[in-house]
């Protein structure tokens, strides 16, 4: 298939989960996407094993050891026909393999580098994952374990679009650029609505608002999200009750009479935005939750 991005190429050496997203979300867009792994293989491919063949599906991935002459000489090979390079490292080790941008766009002056970092500037050194970022984001104020990644697979986007940036900009000037990204700004930038007020227990997107709020069913739980005065407009026309029921007490009666999967039928046929709550693992709303 072809994409916004064909021919372009992109070598990534990055491994864990953003980088392999992001050049995942490139190759969706019709980059040639060679992934670089160490001897040892990806982390992820360990522990999650089907998920790295689904982020590499379509890609070139090579083992080679980049401390090894013939590993490096195989890199520069790649990168000598490279549009875009990928990275995850601190700088630290990116300067030890001599794939900082300092030393890259002296060898290749038309490679795009975006470099995936902990913290940005001086504090790229700083170690961290994706559990540390959300919380030192205030992104699991009630010390449960997050859902999921969220700010490795936005950081992954954010990254993809850095590299694209790069790109508009050398088409531009003819020489390519660096490009970083930190996954505390991506942190902090996700935490932007609980900071203003929008999201936590007393937002309103938070579960304080009756219309936009989670609730039991019957069987299972329902999401409802009529946050517009037309959408609110019409669940109270489909339920036949009034504006003064429009409260998460009486909401949480009425959802409670049918089933999660009959409560998203019934949705759907009047257009209004309610779906079944769908758990993966052990992912649980909590006991009593309206």
């Amino acid at each position: 298939m072809t994409g916004p991005l064909a021919g372009v190429r992109v070598v990534s050496v990055a491994v864990n989960l953003p980088g392999p997203a992001a050049v995942a979300r490139l190759t969706s867009l019709g980059a040639d996407v060679t992934s670089v792994l160490p001897p040892a293989g990806d982390p992820l491919q360990e522990f999650a094993g089907a998920y790295f063949d689904e982020l590499h599906a379509g890609q070139e991935v090579l083992r080679l050891d980049l401390k090894d002459p013939v590993g490096r000489a195989r890199l520069e090979e790649l990168l000598a026909d490279a549009d875009v390079l990928v990275t995850s490292s601190r700088p630290s080790a990116l300067r030890r393999l001599g794939l900082d941008h300092e030393n890259v766009r002296i060898r290749h002056t038309g490679v795009c580098q975006v470099d995936i970092v902990g913290h940005p500037g001086e504090g790229a050194e700083v170690p961290g994952h994706d559990l540390t970022y959300q919380a030192g984001a205030g992104l699991i104020p009630d010390g449960r374990m997050p859902a999921t990644t969220v700010v490795d697979l936005a950081a992954a986007e954010r990254a993809a679009g850095e590299a694209a940036a790069a790109l508009v900009e050398r088409a531009r000037t003819g020489r390519g650029s660096r490009r970083e990204v930190a996954l505390s700004d991506v942190a902090d930038a996700l935490a932007r609505p609980l900071a203003h007020g929008l999201t936590g227990a007393h937002g309103l997107l938070g579960g304080s608002l009756p219309v936009y709020a989670v609730y039991a069913a019957a069987d299972g739980h329902v999401a409802l999200a009529a946050l517009e005065a037309h959408f609110a407009q019409r669940l109270l026309t489909a339920l036949e009750i009034g504006e003064e029921d429009l409260t998460g007490e009486h909401l949480a009666r009425v959802f409670a009479a049918r089933s999660a999967t009959e409560w998203q039928r019934w949705a759907r046929e009047r257009d209004i935005p309610l779906v079944a709550v769908s758990f993966t693992g052990s992912a649980q709303p909590a006991q009593g939750q309206h």
